[in-house]
Order: C-alpha cells, then sequence, then structure tokens
C-alpha cells in the first residue's frame, strides 16, 4: 500500500534499533502521532482583514499575496531590515537553511533571529571561544557510557532527554560516577552518587572554586595544559580569589562537598562535564559555561576519547538549527555574516553580489523588543516558533506584536503567537515531509515522510518558494528537501560545519553521518579534538572569568528567587503536548514547586492557587509542595500560556556575549493565595 497516497491510512512503523536512542522515546514521542489528524490542526489558511477583525478561511493564493504586498510595502515604507523574521530549533536543517538565505536575498534583512537563541546560544559561545567549534557534543553518546566520571550542571535529563538515560545507566553499572549541581533535587540529581544544591545563580563562583581546589590539591594535568592549551597562566590567578570557604558563603554548597566533586573527576581516568540550560540561561550564561571548560581543561579532560566539555542540545534540531544561517550574525557552516570571505562563498552559492548581503542583525530578544519602534522592525514572518510564550518578558513581547504593522505565522495549530497574527499559514508535520536534523552528537539524520499531509496544508520550503515567487526570485527556493540540501551542502563546504560529503543515500545507509565530512569519500567526524582544536594554533582556550550577581537579586519587595525549566511531559510552549491527551491529562495545569517550609511560613497548601509577581508582571499557578527545591526558590514550568504562564515573570536582562536572557534567575514574591479543597482532583 502506497501512504503517500492514503493520507487516511494508518501507519505502520516497525522498530529500528537507532544508534542514538536504542528503539526507545519518550511519552511525548509515543504519543506524537495524536497530533497529525487532530481536531485543532490547521488545515486551511487564515487572514483577517484588519487587526480587529476575525481570521477567517481564504485560499492559498490569497494567503500569499497579502503575505508578499505586506512585505513589500512595509520594505517602501520603512526599508529592508524593518523586516523581520524569527525561526525555530525544530526546524529541518532544509528550513532553516532556506529561512536564513531567505531573509538575506528575498528580503534582504539583517532582521533574522530564532528561538534557539533562548536555548543553547550561551554554550554556544563559549564552546565557540575555547574550542573554536560548537558541537552539542564533541563524542557520540555512547561514550558517556565508557567515561570514568559526570559532571552534569543544571540538566534534569530523566524528564527532559528520558532516552539518553541509558547511556548514563550503563556508565554507572561500568562503575563510573556522577555528580549532579543543581539547585532542585530532581529525579536526575537523586539518581547521582553526589548533588550539590547551590543557591540560584552562582555556579560560576563554584566552578572558579573547584579549580581553585584543583590547583591547591595538586590535580591539574600540567603535561595537557602546556602542550593543548593557552591562557592558562591568566585563569589560574583569577581562580585564586575564589578559595573555598569564601564561595561556601557565596554558593550555599559545603567545602568538603567541593572537595569530594574535584577529586572524583581527578582522579577518574577520564571525565566528561555536561551542561544544560541552568548555568547557560543566565545573563552570565557565557563565561558560566566557560569556567565549566577551564575546570575540564586543567584536569586534561578534553581532547582525548571519552572525555570532554559537552553542551545537552533542548530542542529537536537544537543543534542543526544553529548551523545553517538563523542566527542574526551567522551565514551558513556558522560562517560569519561580517567575514569577507563568508560572505563572497555563500554568495556564491546563492547567486548574489556579496555586497548586497545584510550584516549583523539584532539578537532574538533585541529584536523582539524593537517590534513597532523607530529602526526595529514593523512586519515580522515567524515560522516554528511561539514568542508570544517562550520570550521571557512575555507581556513586553505581546504588546509589541500588537505594535506591529504585519504579522504572519506559519504553524499547525493556532498558537498564541498565531492567534495574534494577521496571516497564518498552515504547515505540515514531521510525519509528512522529508528533512534531514542533525542531533546532539553531530549526527546528521534523515526523516522520511509517512504519510501524505491534508490537501490543503503546505510545507515550509513550499510557503518560502511561493513568496519567494512574488518577490521576484522564486528560481532561488526550490521546495524540494533534497535539492536543498545539496545546495546547503556546497554552502557548508568549508566552514565549520563541513556537510559537503554527506547525502541523502549516505544518511540512509549509514544510520546517519557526523559533521564535518568534507567530501563523499570522509567518513565523518564521531569524535573532534582527538589531535588539534579548531583554532588557528590547535590549542584550547582558557579564559579568566569572574562570578558576578544575577541582572536580579531578592531583596525586601521581592524576597525569593524564581526559576523556570521543563517538565517530562510537555515540551517547549506546550502548542502541540497540550493537546495530546496523555499528556494533557498528567500535567493539565501551571503549577509552581516551593518547599513546604516556605509554604507553611507563607500560609499555602498543596494546590492552593498562588499569585506571583515580579518587577514585569504577574502570573497564577497552583502550588506543588516539595522538599526537593531549596526554600528559598520557586519553580515554575514554561508550557503553558494564559495566566500561567511563567515568562510573565522572566528578566530579558541579556548575556553580553551570547545574548541569553536569564530565564533562570529573577526575584519574585508571593501575592495572594486561593485556598483549594483539600484533596480536589486536578
Amino acid at each position: 500500500m502506497d501512504l503517500a497516497q492514503q493520507p487516511g491510512a494508518p501507519v505502520e512503523v516497525a522498530p529500528n534499533a537507532f544508534p542514538t536512542n536504542r528503539s526507545t522515546m519518550c511519552q511525548k514521542g509515543w504519543t506524537s502521532a495524536e497530533l497529525l489528524r487532530h481536531p485543532d490542526r490547521l488545515t486551511t489558511p487564515l487572514m483577517r482583514d484588519s487587526r480587529d477583525g476575525e481570521l477567517e478561511p481564504v485560499g492559498w493564493d490569497a494567503a500569499l499575496d497579502r503575505v508578499a504586498g505586506e512585505l513589500r510595502a512595509c520594505a517602501q515604507r520603512h526599508g529592508p531590515y524593518a523586516i523581520g523574521v524569527f525561526g525555530g530549533g525544530g526546524l529541518t536543517n532544509e528550513k532553516a537553511y532556506a529561512l536564513g538565505k531567505f531573509a538575506r536575498v528575498a528580503l534582504r534583512t539583517s532582521a533574522i533571529d530564532y528561538n534557539g537563541r533562548f536555548c543553547m546560544s550561551s554554550a554556544a559561545t563559549a564552546s565557540q571561544r575555547a574550542f573554536g567549534l560548537d558541537r552539542g557534543l564533541p563524542f557520540p553518546l555512547e561514550d558517556i557510557a565508557r567515561t570514568g566520571a559526570i559532571l552534569l550542571v543544571g540538566s534534569n535529563l530523566v524528564e527532559t532527554m528520558a532516552p539518553v538515560m541509558s547511556y548514563f545507566d550503563d556508565q554507572r553499572i561500568a562503575g563510573g560516577k556522577l555528580v549532579v549541581i543543581d539547585p532542585r533535587a530532581t529525579v536526575t540529581a537523586r539518581r547521582a552518587h553526589v548533588h550539590l544544591q547551590p543557591m540560584r545563580g552562582t555556579d560560576l563562583a563554584l566552578a572558579n572554586a573547584l579549580l581553585h581546589i584543583a590547583i591547591r590539591d595538586g590535580y591539574v594535568d600540567e603535561q595537557f595544559v602546556a602542550q593543548r592549551t593557552s591562557g592558562y597562566s591568566f585563569v589560574e590567578q583569577r581562580v585564586g580569589a575564589y578559595w573555598p570557604d569564601r564561595v561556601e558563603r557565596i554558593t550555599g554548597v559545603a567545602v568538603d562537598e567541593m572537595r569530594r566533586v574535584v577529586r572524583l573527576l581527578a582522579e577518574a581516568p577520564t571525565a566528561m562535564i555536561l551542561t544544560g540550560r541552568g548555568p547557560e540561561q543566565q545573563s552570565k550564561g557565557t563565561d558560566t559555561v566557560q569556567a565549566f571548560i577551564n575546570l575540564a581543561l586543567a584536569l586534561g579532560h578534553a581532547g582525548r576519547p571519552y572525555a570532554g566539555y559537552g553542551c545537552l542540545t533542548g530542542q529537536g534540531n537544537g543543534q542543526g538549527g544553529r548551523e545553517h544561517g538563523q542566527k542574526a550574525d551567522q551565514l551558513p557552516s556558522y560562517r560569519r555574516i561580517d567575514d569577507p570571505d563568508a560572505r563572497r562563498h555563500v554568495a556564491g552559492v546563492w547567486g548574489v553580489d556579496p555586497d548586497d548581503l545584510p550584516g549583523v542583525g539584532r539578537s532574538a530578544w533585541e529584536m523582539l523588543d524593537a517590534m513597532g519602534r523607530d529602526g526595529g522592525v514593523r512586519a515580522l514572518l515567524v515560522m516554528g516558533s511561539n514568542v508570544a510564550v517562550c520570550a521571557p518578558d512575555s507581556a513586553r513581547v505581546e504588546r509589541r506584536l500588537a505594535d506591529l504593522d504585519f504579522l504572519v505565522v506559519g504553524d499547525m495549530f493556532l498558537s498564541e503567537t498565531a492567534s495574534r497574527a494577521d496571516v497564518v499559514l498552515p504547515v505540515t508535520q514531521w510525519a509528512e515531509e522529508d528533512g534531514t536534523m542533525t542531533n546532539v552528537e553531530g549526527r546528521v539524520i534523515l526523516r522520511r515522510a509517512a504519510m501524505q499531509a491534508p490537501a490543503n496544508v503546505r510545507s515550509d520550503l513550499e510557503i518560502l518558494e511561493g513568496l519567494a515567487q512574488r518577490l521576484g526570485c522564486g528560481e532561488r527556493f526550490p521546495s524540494q528537501p533534497r535539492v536543498v540540501f545539496d545546495e546547503l551542502r556546497r554552502a557548508s563546504a568549508g566552514g565549520k560545519a563541513d556537510y559537503a560529503g554527506i547525502t541523502y543515500d549516505r544518511i540512509e545507509g549509514e544510520d546517519g553521518v557526523f559533521w564535518p565530512c568534507p567530501d563523499e569519500g570522509h567518513p565523518g567526524t564521531p569524535r573532534l579534538f582527538l589531535d588539534a582544536f579548531a583554532t588557528p594554533d590547535g590549542r584550547a582556550r582558557f579564559h579568566a572569568v569572574s562570578h558576578r550577581a544575577a541582572g536580579e537579586e531578592p531583596d525586601d519587595e521581592f524576597p525569593l528567587y524564581l526559576t523556570t525549566g521543563r517538565t517530562l511531559v510537555h515540551y517547549q510552549s506546550g502548542t502541540q503536548t497540550r493537546r495530546v491527551a496523555q499528556l494533557r491529562e498528567a500535567e493539565p495545569e501551571s503549577f509552581v514547586e516551593m518547599h513546604p517550609v516556605l509554604a507553611r511560613r507563607i500560609h499555602v497548601g498543596e494546590r492552593d492557587l498562588v499569585g506571583l509577581r515580579t518587577r514585569r508582571g504577574s502570573a497564577s499557578a497552583r502550588a506543588r509542595l516539595t522538599p526537593d527545591i531549596r526554600p528559598d526558590t520557586l519553580f515554575m514550568a514554561f508550557h503553558w500560556g494564559g495566566e500561567g504562564r511563567a515568562n510573565l515573570l522572566t528578566n530579558p536582562a541579556l548575556d553580553p556575549d551570547s545574548k541569553m536572557s536569564e530565564f533562570k534567575v529573577c526575584a519574585v514574591r508571593i501575592e495572594g493565595v486561593e485556598s483549594s479543597p483539600r484533596g480536589a482532583a486536578p
């Protein structure tokens, strides 16, 4: 039976022992098919005649004509940089590449960024700075099972990347040790040999103290430092000020526990340091990650098998999504858009004059915050993101969206952002299209269509092709994924993320291919840096970094910390997972975790409706009492819209290097409690 010709037919899938997830999926994966024919699915373009009008079904020609006309008119009134493009880390490599090209070639705007700026950008910046290259893991996941010790910082993998935990289980069975740093005693932290529970926003001081102890106790790998790194002496001087007793007062972590962790890492034959969003989503996230990289380098746990620093990428294509041109300062393959050689190479592939390419644009938050303002974006195209929920200080983002002259959103469902759009374009889902994605290991994988999309739904590539035709450059934007991928290969050739030797046939035949892979005879590169780091002299770079306060600390008016994160059953802004019955029933509404000691002091009971306020706004959520969190800290997941939206509260304060917003730390107060009948069902 040809499934492509039978859109209503059931799809049978045989198990495949894929080397990354070992045939396992999390709950979000095994329930995702429910969304393919969900009653809320968008199956026709929607358009409103005026900002106060209702969204009404229209044909594709009318919708695309309207979009192209509005974008053209905006450029004529305000210049091309007044048109913005906002992408997502869930787009395939082909879509991410085409979206970046569309912004620079069809729209000729510098105003493009994506939601991955809110996820991995601090780790990416620190990795580029230290190693000359950003790939989530510089080794395959299977190496985790074979390393002696792991320091996991700010990641609750049991809930956020459940299939990956099998490698950690194997590591433990083989006698390896796991250390977790997290202010919450998460399920992952409870499985660790050592759990350090620092005060929110003090990870950098803790990392410097760990290196201070390593130096003092003679654990530095002096041969590795001398032969394969530079800049160590400056770091050695800097961390001299981070004596353990002082850092215990800053972090709340006991000196003996710090020493124990250093000893575990230093005495292990190999070790890895892995970071998640915890240390990264801070206004000092780049420096915090760098401090942990410094520790790995000093101990000699880098550039050798079964060792190294890695970032645990969060989104479905979080790795590939940041490689090929969605970021405001990048062209494909991590090429800098302000590098003349990079501009010449990519312009040659695109068939345009290098001088016609725009320069560096604003980062994600900076672009969103300038919407509707003089010199800012006046018309916005959104693909693969729900900025009204995922961006910090989201009430301000809502106001900025309302200030736009025109908003167009491509989505599968009417998300909180799409519901505010002038035009909504229905797009295909994962099972309805071919495309490649790049996982956390740097393994490029191929996702094949299993069924036909609804008749009136189009892929993002088809939408970009249709808009480009109306803007006079349709021949430059093919909609066939394989054709786009082959062009991506040429654009990436010679770059840091070199896909030139990767083909659809190779990916399918080899269960994925690791980049860099410069030609079709190359085997791919599962393990980076074994001979040299990707810097001009081949040496990894130490950088001296100093602890500083968060952008906002608790005070008398806002006496508690607020931090945000994910839950097991939901994902990102929840646009999809909140529509899956099994997931919605498991976590039906927004909640706020607090310690029972704090709850008693402020007279809050389990499932009471708690009002929360920060300097940006207010939200409400059901109380969930747990001893797993510090008494000075509240935790909210960010998967819900409405009054339970965590990002109504978060601080957009930016890391100066990565332009990451400070999702993990802000000051909050409890403002009102509505008691819930004890024992009431959720």
